[in-house]
């Protein structure tokens, strides 16, 4: 529609498309909630008050309308799902928006997998912004798939709908300038660029915030959250699946940096997406915490997208896109309508949007393993060992000092103590690396999980009770090109094929779900107590969040940030 229309709709001398009428107008600019209609014209709100006329009047029964929700962070390929399923998983809950970091595909498949991304959004219901990832291989201290200079990224800048440089993970080398970190900083240094820093404070937070790096989403307590908030970094909170951080940080929130302050998932499985929700579950959180409904409504939207200088939207205003959600109850949110540009995607928590079907293009294979490299045992070298702990609802870790658990002068796996052997084997390269070390937390009793997510090269990674069960994990693995298994012995309990780069189904969404919930109770059969081990182990392999991790070249201690021993 062009411009000139819309002018003549909103002065009222053309009908508009639709009315809303009826309805409580939250207005996340003044904070005030009012009786009103909204004119629609096309994708766009051309009009907010009364008197409008046009060729279809919806009447919403009194209840409140209020922006869409945007989600400030998350990396779809961590739903297992492909765009279009991902979308089907979080309008119905009032998301219409979200920016994207592709890095999990990137780290696999470089800058096809980021324009497999791109390609899969198209036309769909969901408005689909991307970061272009900053840290591809996140550091020196892992194999990833791909490599993204500079320059490769900077062509993704003409894109209209990449924002800006994604999470700078690797914080040690921006400030220590690195001079292939800052180069990509200088390149996008006019767009957005989002930060990554956990636990990062001091001189060190100031170099890094320097740069004119944006925004965190890494912090784990109320203290490292205010003084990045008082550098001027602005915050996202995070709920993951494995990362819990919203109820901790709620009390960082005031009504005087409120405005600083957004929501994102970052990391999330079906389950938790169907059954949970996304960005509503926060904002219920934080209204059921005591935060004002209308601040919580702008973490959830409005902050977000001016952060990301998304000028029209999260708000219902004129000349904003009409992505809009109807609920009743301003202390439950609960999306009843979902618009997305004016059209109804979906009503009532169902999917209701008609649009073209597009089938996503066949990715290559991306198993690449040097099988007569692959070998599990650890032979005696000490006493002590430096081993991983995992925490619960948590991506940081401990790093501690254990006594090894002896067997004919091998170090093995000890489940009366939690103490399990894990291994990263390079899948990308067929280089034939193979990290090995031992990890507390994730309580299996017997047998073997093991998976091609793992954050951020994705690499295979395995963590098992015997070496047995993880030689048939891995090879399981393998043969369905990619995804998550549980084996004990030589038996397969569960599996979830993740054909596409290792990291996402091209399944329904419901059936990556019920494969998952198969998966996640075969990992609780074999001992874990964790809400969803394969997400936790997931994780066990990033480098650039502290304090000790493990990677294809081996064990690093992130504080140091650098290679370390397995024995002391």
């Amino acid at each position: 529609m062009e411009l000139v229309e819309r002018i003549a709709i909103a002065r009222g001398d053309q009908p508009c498309d639709v009315v809303l009428t009826n309805l409580q107008l939250i207005n996340l600019h003044t904070g005030e909630i009012y009786p009103s209609e909204i004119a629609i014209a096309g994708s766009h709100i051309v009009g907010v008050g009364m008197g409008y006329e046009g060729k279809t009047r919806l009447d919403l029964g009194g209840r409140y309308v209020a922006p869409a929700l945007i989600d400030a962070h998350v990396h779809i390929e961590s739903s297992l799902c492909i765009p279009p399923q991902f979308a089907l998983a979080v309008l119905p809950h009032g998301v219409t928006t979200v920016v994207t970091d592709p890095h999990e595909i990137a780290n696999v498949l470089g800058l096809e997998g980021i324009r497999f991304m791109l390609d899969a959004a198209k036309y769909g219901a969901l408005n689909m912004y991307i970061m272009a990832s900053s840290c591809v291989p996140a550091t020196h201290m892992e194999t990833a798939g791909a490599y993204l200079d500079a320059e490769t990224l900077e062509t993704l800048i003409s894109n209209r709908w990449v924002l800006g440089l994604a999470e700078v993970m690797n914080y040690p080398g921006v400030v220590y300038g690195d001079a292939q970190m800052l180069e990509k900083i200088t390149r996008f240094q006019h767009l957005v660029i989002d930060g990554h820093c956990p636990a990062l404070s001091g001189k060190q937070l100031n170099a890094y915030a320097v740069t004119g790096i944006g925004s965190d989403h890494e912090c784990t307590t109320v203290e490292e959250a205010r003084e990045k908030l008082r550098m001027g970094m602005h915050l996202f909170i995070r709920e993951a699946t494995n990362a819990h951080n919203l109820h901790t940080l709620l009390p960082v929130i005031t009504p005087a940096n409120s405005r600083r302050i957004s929501f994102c998932t970052d990391d999330r499985q079906p389950a938790d997406l169907l059954d949970q929700g996304s960005i509503d579950y926060m904002v219920r959180v934080a209204i059921e915490q005591g935060i004002d409904p209308i601040n919580a409504l702008r973490m959830g939207s409005l902050n977000t997208a001016e952060y990301f200088r998304l000028r029209d939207l999260g708000a219902i205003a004129p000349g904003y896109r009409a992505d809009m959600m109807v609920f009743s109850d301003l202390n439950a949110l609960h999306p009843e309508l979902v618009f997305r540009g004016g059209q109804k995607v979906a009503e009532h928590g169902e999917f209701v949007f008609q649009g073209p079907q597009r089938k996503s293009a066949a990715m290559r294979n991306s198993m690449n393993i040097r099988w007569d490299s692959v070998d599990f045992r650890i032979p005696a070298q000490g006493q002590r060992l430096r081993v991983i702990g995992s925490i619960p609802n948590q991506l940081v870790t401990t790093h501690t000092i254990e006594d090894a658990t002896l067997h004919n002068g091998e170090t093995v796996a000890d489940p009366s103590r939690d103490l399990l052997k894990m291994a990263v084997i390079e899948r990308h390269l067929s280089n034939g690396n193979m990290g090995k070390g031992f990890i507390k937390g994730i309580g299996l009793q017997r047998g073997a999980i093991a998976g091609t997510v793992a954050h951020d090269h994705h690499n295979l990674v395995v963590i098992g009770a015997d070496d047995a069960s993880m030689m048939a994990a891995a090879r399981a693995v393998d043969e369905m090109g990619g995804g998550l298994v549980a084996v004990v012995g030589e038996q397969v309990l569960a599996h979830l094929p993740l054909p596409i780069a290792g990291l996402m189904s091209d399944q329904p969404i419901d059936i990556v779900r019920r494969e998952m919930d198969t998966l996640i109770q075969a990992g609780h059969d074999l001992g874990s107590p964790l809400h969803d081990p394969f997400m936790a182990m997931s994780f066990m392999a990033l480098e650039v969040i502290p304090s000790l991790k493990l990677t294809d070249k081996g064990l690093v201690d992130v504080d140091a940030f650098k290679l370390v021993d397995l024995f002391v």
